[in-house]
Order: structure tokens, then C-alpha cells, then sequence
């Protein structure tokens, strides 16, 4: 359900600003958008398993805060993002 260290460093490296970035919101969110894709084909065979759809709720709202900071602050990076992860909005 978690997701890797290597697979962590992937994603970090593919959506950083800059060499030593891992605390912008492009990477967080795309750290976001693996744990949800991860949880959400666990959900395929665990259909009753509402303590970790609690925790997927969570972070799907986590997801939406970063992005909507990042469209207020950026719309150019919203957009990027957004296109990059292939996120509906």
C-alpha cells in the first residue's frame, strides 16, 4: 500500500524545480498521486475496507489543498502539473 523509497525518489526526481527540491508543491502533490493510485487498486480487492478509505479521503483533500494553493499562486505550474499527472481538473 505504501509506496517505496525507490519508487519515492522517482517521482521526486521526475517533478522537482531544481537539484535539491522535495518540498515543493509539484513533488508533493505527485507524492499524493502515487499514494492514491496505490490505495485505489487496493481498494479493487479489498472493497470493505472503509479505515483505509478514510485515509484515502484524507489525502485526495490534501491533493485538492496543494493544488488549489498552487493555482492561486501559479496558474502556469497548476497547469503543468495537472497536465503531467493527468489529473481531470
Amino acid at each position: 500500500m505504501s509506496i517505496t523509497p525507490q519508487r519515492k525518489a522517482e517521482v521526486i526526481t521526475d517533478n522537482a524545480r531544481g537539484a535539491a527540491d522535495t518540498g515543493s508543491a509539484e513533488v508533493q502533490v505527485a507524492i499524493l498521486t502515487e499514494r492514491i493510485a496505490n490505495l485505489t487498486e487496493h481498494f479493487k480487492t479489498h472493497k470493505k475496507d472503509n479505515h483505509s478509505r478514510r485515509g484515502l479521503l484524507k489525502l485526495v483533500s490534501q491533493r485538492r489543498g496543494l493544488l488549489d494553493h498552487l493555482k492561486k499562486k501559479d496558474a502556469a505550474r497548476y497547469q503543468a502539473i495537472i497536465e503531467k499527472l493527468g489529473l481531470r481538473r
